[in-house]
């Protein structure tokens, strides 16, 4: 029958599948066991680096739940579907490794408590990068070390912000101590010109009345 022929596809793909998978220990992670997660802001694909993450996480024996789901998977395309697809895949995959129910779903159990472990590791790092807590048997974060040069930075210009403040007052005192002494300066440099000319007017007046009355008289 061609549903057995299939089957017998998807069973031996299986074998296949998990040949690869110990050749390639960082194979993508069984369908179905990606962990829930909020989304990053602007995060629209997940990075490499943290797919081989839990793949590695969630690579087992080849008897445990995510072998079982890879079955699964494999099945699927042999048209199988629902309730039929996951008890096929199960009776399949208990003859070949003699796991049963109550086992298979302790894995599935192990596999979610793996994922909820790893996740607490790895948001306790990220709070510790963060500076949101202490990290006292590691080296400080590099994010860490820069709010600290912008704390001091920001402190740095607070106090030559406050020294401009205090020079440009300065500055504006001296100029205008500067106008006035040159609007003095420029005072009595006008009086004094008021005065020369006024001497001078006058001496040259005196001088015209005595060459005029001075003169002498003719003789007889």
């Amino acid at each position: 029958m061609a549903i057995l022929d299939n089957l017998t596809k998807a069973a031996k793909g299986f074998f296949i599948e998990e040949d690869e998978a110990a050749a390639a220990p960082d194979a993508a992670p069984a369908p179905g066991l990606t962990p829930t997660a909020p989304a990053a802001p602007h995060i629209t694909q997940t990075e490499p680096r943290h797919l081989e993450h839990i793949a590695k996480l969630l690579a087992g024996d080849g008897k445990d739940f995510g072998a079982y789901t890879k079955m699964v998977a494999s099945m699927a395309g042999s048209g199988l579907t629902g309730p039929l697809l996951y008890q096929t895949a199960f009776n399949a995959f208990a003859a070949l490794t003699g796991v049963d129910q109550p086992a298979l779903l302790a894995s599935a159990d192990a596999l979610a408590q793996k994922l909820t472990d790893d996740r607490a590791q790895v948001l306790q790092r990220h709070r510790e990068k963060l500076g949101e807590s202490a990290n006292p048997q590691g080296p400080t974060s590099p994010l860490v070390q820069l709010q600290k040069q912008e704390s001091q930075l920001q402190a740095d210009v607070a106090a030559l912000t406050g020294q401009l403040t205090t020079k440009s007052q300065q500055l504006r005192d001296i100029q205008q101590q500067a106008q006035a002494e040159r609007q003095k300066t420029q005072g009595a440099l006008a009086s004094y010109e008021l005065a020369n000319a006024a001497a001078a007017a006058e001496l040259q007046a005196h001088r015209q009345a005595a060459q005029s009355f001075l003169a002498p008289t003719p003789t007889r």
